[in-house]
């Protein structure tokens, strides 16, 4: 044990961090009205983890801090889930949101009391493995509430949503100094293993919404841009042909035309055309040459054209 003061008082602030953490995304969900991105798995698994924790340090005789957390902690989850199952996208009717609390609490009371009970003299007589065997899964079911909250980063390209990072800073410090803690304490290696695989996943959180942010907000600047430039680039020739129509706007007439049309003998299109569809008012001839180009009747013998709409 390197030094048992301070890993006394580094567990007792991470204990309080994990007692609290919960409350600005509580706040955050109210102020919303709306959870998406924010899984109700995640609150649940968390809630009944709660449970397990709660049997191991009551059954180990740990301080009252450590009792009253994995309490405090299940009543804030329970909150928060009550808010994910009742806010949209899921909108569960009250009463199933009241059947599952119901059933959650009665299960919490009749595990505590009944494994606090029969493991308790146990552990007064040195066997602790029953007691551990809570420890680690409560361990396992907080670290696996974490896995439904990557499922919604995968759906949204790495984006958090939903998710206050308040709550997720106060939550990732919780671990790092129960880290510490147990490191300059007692050097308990499972500890340490399971404290390092949540702060690690919160972690990632953090990191997945940095990288969609350098994607989509920093790096999609120069991006777009780039791209408007490019745009602008290749918009300026048909600016310049407009221009140069709308000058000639009094020599161009158009001429409308089946779009199955095969002009076989581009000057047949002579004898169909009046005066009037000629900018210089005189009748094309069939022995003046035509050409159609693109939907454009070019008289060969002038500088005025006849537009054909196709």
């Amino acid at each position: 044990m390197i030094s048992e003061k301070a890993a006394t008082a580094l567990a007792t602030v991470a204990t309080v961090c994990w007692c609290v953490q919960l409350i600005p995304q509580i706040i955050y969900n109210w102020k919303k009205k709306d959870c998406t991105g924010l899984p109700p798995l995640m609150m649940f698994l968390w809630v009944v983890s709660g449970i397990p924790f709660a049997i191991y340090f009551c059954v180990s005789n740990g301080n009252v801090i450590l009792q009253v957390q994995p309490h405090l902690f299940m009543f804030f989850c329970a909150i928060s889930f009550v808010q994910s199952c009742y806010y949209p996208p899921v909108s569960m009717a009250k009463s199933k949101i009241v059947l599952i609390i119901a059933t959650v609490i009665a299960a919490d009371i009749g595990m505590e009391v009944g494994f606090i009970l029969w493991l308790r003299p146990l552990y007064e007589k040195g066997t602790t493995w029953p007691d551990l065997i809570f420890g680690i899964l409560a361990s396992v079911l907080l670290a696996v509430g974490l896995l439904p909250p990557y499922h919604e980063l995968a759906k949204r390209k790495g984006r958090v949503v939903g998710i206050n990072f308040a709550f997720l800073f106060i939550d990732s410090l919780g671990a790092w100094l129960s880290i510490v803690s147990v490191i300059l304490g007692n050097m308990d290696t499972m500890g340490i293993i399971l404290y390092s695989i949540i702060a690690g996943m919160e972690l990632g959180i953090f990191v997945s919404h940095f990288i969609w942010w350098c994607r989509f907000k920093w790096l999609a600047k120069d991006k777009f841009v780039d791209e408007e430039n490019d745009q602008i680039e290749k918009d300026e020739p048909c600016r310049k042909i407009e221009h140069v129509s709308s000058k000639d706007e009094q020599q161009v007439t158009s001429y409308n035309l089946d779009d199955k049309s095969i002009f076989d003998d581009a000057s047949s299109i002579a004898d169909n055309l009046d005066p009037s569809h000629t900018s210089d008012g005189n009748v094309l001839s069939r022995t003046q040459t035509l050409h159609a180009v693109h939907g454009v009747v070019v008289r060969t013998e002038s500088d005025h054209y006849s537009r054909l709409s196709v």
